[in-house]
This record gives C-alpha cells, structure tokens and sequence, in this order.
C-alpha cells in the first residue's frame, strides 16, 4: 500500500475523533469518510493543519487520556485497513463460486458455456461473450429464450488457474453480414477448443444456430494460435447419410416423432455441445440431437474437423444438455443437465466404459443446498487439473436470464465417492488441491 493512500487513511481517521462542532461554521465543512466499508460523519476544521490534528495538548486534561486512548485505537485502525487493502491487491487464491471474477486488468471475466484447453504449461479458458441488453425475441417466447447479440468466443490466459489475462476474442461475431454464421442475430455457443498433435492445429468446434435454434448446426474453425485468431470454416448437421452404430430397425421407421430418420439425409441436430480428446489421440463429440431428445456421441477425423461417419446415441429419449465429459481410471463419465431453457433442473451423471456406451446413469452428482436445483446453475466443462492427482474442477454457468451479460461462472471441486460416482459439492470457497477422503 503507498505511503501516502497509508497517510491519508490515518488523517481521515484522526479528524473523526479530534473534530469538534465549531460555531464557525464558515471554517467548518460536515464530510463523509469511508473506511474499510464503514461511513463516518464528522465535522471537519477546513483551516487545520494535518499536524495540528495530532496536537492533544489544547485538550482539558480529563480528556486528553480518553483522546489519546483513542488516537492509538485509530492508529491500529488505520493500519488493519492498510493491511486489508494491500491483501485485496495480491493475486487470487481461492475460487468463490458464483461471486464476480476479475480478470488480470478488473474487468469480469466474460467467458460463458466455455471449456479449457491445458497447453504448453499454460491453461485457455474459450467461452460465449455476452454483453449488451437482453431481450426475448418473438420466434423464442414460447420457451423463454432470452439472449444478447453474439459477440463471439472470448479467450483467457492463466498458468494457476486463478488469474486469467484477457487474450481478446478468439473467434469475433460477424456484424456486416447478417446472412453470415457468425452475424451478430444468430446463435454463438457452447465453444471448446483442443491440439491436433499431428497437424499443429487449434480446433475450435462451436454451437452454430439461426436466432429460432432451427438450424442446429456444429460450426469448426482453426489456428495455428491457442488465442487466436481462429479462422472460421463453415456449420453444418453432423453425419449425414449415416445411421448411428447402434441403430435398429424401429429407428429407421419414418414417421412424425422420429427426427433420427427424419434427419437422416441432410445430418442430425447439434446444439449443445463437447468435444474430448482420448488417450489414443482420437477426438469425439457429445451434442444434444433428436429435438435435444438424445445425446450422440461422433468420432472426428484425424484432423479433427469433420465427423468420421462413426457415431452413437446415448441417454436415448432422456432430453440430455449441456454435456460435460472427461475420463478417470480408465472410465467415460458425463455431467449434464436436463432440458428447461435458462431455468435450472436437477442435474444428472452417467458413466461407461466404452465412449459409445452403454452408459449407466448415476443420478444428480450435486451436494448441498439447493442442489435439486445444480446450486441455480447448469454444467459446462470438467477439468482435470494437470499434474494433480485425482482432480477435477467442475465448471458451471449461473445464468441470469433477464441480464445474461451478469451470468457468472461457478467453478467446484468434483470428487467420487465410495462406490466410485462422481460428487460436486457446493462451496462458498476454495483452493486446491481438495484434500482426499
């Protein structure tokens, strides 16, 4: 804390207790002080000298013990707020969960429905920027659908997981063609990058839609950069032509509730979405299909930037978002929610043992309050923290439906329990590494 920011906290300090009312009302003004959150009304001489405030020797002398008493007090005062002040100044060091996080310049961090890539050291944390007024268009009121105009996929830096730079936008929205994918009206969400080792390649999948969710298409765009800029390749439906692996007969059968078939020439919906990257170096992608009746599961090409025509349905008929996936111990498990717009629901957990399943469910991984309710929130991404043992950081979205620029990130500790399910425990704080049970 500078001397003088140290100096001018003292004084304020001193003139709350040295100030007297002064029938000279000319030479005295009434001031409000802020101190460490507290609000002091006082009486101020305009015409004192700030050594003259330390001087006790004009008191009568019944008081001057009192004054002094209460001069050390402020003295000790004024040095807890120096203390507080330098703390707030140091880097974070603890995740608070749903509270506003800064990034390394102040501002909060505009990173949603994202996921991170872990590369060379250093983590990149890729979501939706909002910002703007939120409104309900006319084509959504029937579900709510609030939304911000695109503003593209952001991108942050960090080597600790707590102090993110700002590397600009990855992938910016398109605001001079309103036909373009990425025009500002349409739909940006869901972005998650990862490393081709092979082609030294950023890939960049992304959830590409039309402003009514009709068009449900994945978008792909590439870089040699992790931050960018990422250049856009195009959207399309997945595996068109191609029926899943573990298709049967009844999926075939054409008729009004069956978008499997329906869907079957010209590629299946893709809205929210995942990508993970094996240990054999293949890439998968988990969307929400079928009307978001059922989750597929679609292996990529080796480049990484289109689906390899080999893909499976999963969670079949349970209305299945927000898919969050990664593996441990040799197993797949999923975090998601269900179905119910911005308003939160109960999340779910599944596992396999095989990507393409069969996956069993394992009900809701939250725990305490309000976690019927995924603590208001909706899964995004888990992360496996590099070169710790056995853990994970869960990563949410509290959205605010009216305001979606304010929707913060809530980030918590996933464990498993005894009989090997994964848990997300709610937590006001916390740091890692989470100590095991």
């Amino acid at each position: 804390m500078p001397a003088s920011r140290f100096l001018n906290t003292l004084l304020s300090i001193v003139r709350i207790f040295r100030s007297k009312p002064c029938r000279r009302t000319s030479r005295c003004t009434r001031t409000v002080t802020n101190l460490a959150g507290l609000r002091f009304v006082q009486l101020v001489d305009d015409h004192a000298k700030p050594w003259e405030l330390f001087d006790l020797s004009k008191d009568r002398s019944e008081t001057k013990k009192m004054k002094t008493s209460m001069l050390c007090s402020a003295l000790a005062f004024a040095w807890l707020v120096a203390l507080n002040a330098a703390r707030a100044n140091e880097p974070l060091a603890t995740f608070q969960p749903g509270q506003i996080w800064n990034d390394t310049s102040g501002k909060p961090i505009n990173a949603h429905g994202g996921g991170i890539l872990f590369h060379g050291g250093v983590y990149y944390w890729y979501g939706e920027f909002k910002e703007g007024r939120t409104y309900l268009s006319q084509v959504n009121k029937t579900w709510g659908g609030t939304r911000v105009i695109a503003g593209g996929v952001s991108c942050y830096s960090s080597t600790n997981l707590y102090d993110w730079k700002n590397e600009g936008l990855a992938l910016p929205s398109v605001a001079e063609d309103p036909d373009h994918d990425l025009a500002c009206e349409k739909v940006i969400e869901r972005p998650k990058v990862i490393y081709n080792a092979k082609t030294k390649q950023f890939v960049m999948w992304l959830h590409q839609d039309s402003p009514d969710y009709a068009a449900a298409h994945s978008g792909v765009a590439v870089s040699d950069s992790p931050t960018g800029p990422f250049k856009y390749l195009g959207s399309f439906r997945p595996n068109a032509g191609v029926w899943p692996i573990n298709v049967t007969a009844r999926d075939k059968d054409q008729n009004a509730t069956n978008f499997l078939a329906r869907d079957f020439p010209g590629g299946q919906m893709a809205r929210d979405m995942t990508l993970l990257v094996d240990d054999d170096g293949k890439a998968y992608q988990f969307y929400a299909s079928e009307e978001n009746g059922t989750l597929h599961v679609s292996q990529l090409t080796d480049d990484y930037l289109k689906p390899a025509g080999i893909y499976g349905r999963i969670l079949v008929g349970r209305s299945t978002e927000a898919p969050a996936v990664f593996k441990h111990n040799g197993k797949y498990y999923l975090i998601a929610s269900g179905c119910s717009g911005w308003d939160p629901n109960t999340a779910r957990s599944a596992v396999a043992d095989h990507i393409f399943g069969p996956w069993t469910e394992l009900g809701n991984p939250c725990r305490g309050a309000n976690a019927d309710k995924t603590f208001f929130c909706q899964s995004t991404f888990v992360l496996p923290v590099a070169g710790q043992t056995n853990q994970f950081i869960a990563m949410f979205d509290l959205w605010k439906k009216w305001d979606l620029q304010d929707s913060r990130c809530v980030w918590l500790p996933l464990a498993f329990d005894t009989d090997g399910k994964p848990v997300v425990q709610w937590r006001d704080q916390w740091s890692l590494p989470v100590p095991e049970k």
